[in-house]
C-alpha cells in the first residue's frame, strides 16, 4: 500500500515511503520494478532522468547501465565521484517495461508522471539542490517546460521551485539509440553542457550550504 504523508522532515523518511510506493500499479499501470531510490549523502546537485532502465530496475540504483556509463564519460567522472556529486532521481521511479513495439523502454504516461511528481517536489524541499541536470527531452520538458534539445542543451535556466539561485543545465539522453547524437554540432552542445555543469559545480563548492547562490543566467 502506497504511503504518502502530508509533510516530511527528512530525506530518510521520504525515501522509506518512496521505496515501497506502488501508486502507479494501484492506478493500473504495468511496471517491472520497485522504485529506484538514490543514496543521499548531502549532495547539492540533482540529476533528473526520465525513468529507470531494466538494469537500474534490477539493481534499484540509478544510472547503472550503458546510458549511465556514457553519462559519466560526458562528465569525465568515475562512479564514486558521480554518485557523491549528484543525487539521482527521475520523472518516474520504476522501470516502466517495454512498449508494445518491443523497442526501447516504454515512455511513462502523463498520469504516471503526475503520480511520481510528489517525490520530486518533496526532494526539492528537503535537499534544496543548487544545480539540477535534466537528462533527456521528457525530463527537460517536465522540469523546465521547454522542448527542442538543440535550443536548450548547454544553456543555464533558473529553477524557482528548487532553491534560491538554483540553475538547471539540460543534457540529451545518453542512449545509444538516440540519432540526435550523430550530429557533430549536437555533440559539441553536449561538450558545452558538460563545461557549464562543471562551472556550476565549482560555484557550488565556493557557496556555503544554506547561502543563496549567485545568479547565473544565460
Amino acid at each position: 500500500m502506497t504511503r504518502r504523508r502530508s509533510s516530511y522532515r527528512s530525506i530518510a523518511s521520504l525515501q522509506r515511503d518512496n521505496r515501497v510506493c506502488r501508486a502507479c500499479v494501484e492506478a493500473g499501470y504495468p511496471l517491472e520494478s520497485f522504485p529506484v531510490v538514490s543514496a543521499y549523502t548531502g549532495q547539492r546537485a540533482y540529476m533528473f532522468g526520465q525513468a529507470p532502465g531494466v538494469v537500474e530496475g534490477q539493481e534499484r540504483r540509478p544510472w547503472r547501465g550503458r546510458a549511465g556509463r556514457t553519462l559519466r564519460r560526458w562528465l569525465a567522472m568515475d562512479e564514486d565521484t558521480f554518485y557523491a556529486t549528484f543525487y539521482c532521481a527521475s520523472v518516474t521511479r520504476c522501470y516502466p517495461g517495454r512498449p508494445v513495439s518491443g523497442r526501447g523502454d516504454r515512455t511513462p504516461t502523463p498520469r504516471e508522471q503526475e503520480l511520481c511528481s510528489f517525490w520530486r517536489e518533496w526532494e526539492f524541499r528537503l535537499i534544496r539542490p543548487r544545480l539540477i541536470v535534466p537528462v533527456g527531452g521528457l525530463a527537460i520538458k517536465r522540469l523546465l517546460g521547454v522542448s527542442g534539445l538543440a535550443e536548450c542543451v548547454g544553456r543555464r535556466y533558473e529553477v524557482v521551485d528548487a532553491a534560491p539561485g538554483a540553475v538547471a543545465v539540460p543534457l540529451p539522453h545518453p542512449s545509444g539509440a538516440s540519432a540526435w547524437l550523430n550530429s557533430l554540432a549536437n555533440r559539441a552542445l553536449v561538450e558545452q553542457a558538460a563545461r557549464v555543469i562543471h562551472e556550476e559545480l565549482v560555484r557550488l563548492e565556493s557557496t556555503p550550504a544554506g547561502a543563496a547562490a549567485p545568479s547565473s543566467r544565460s
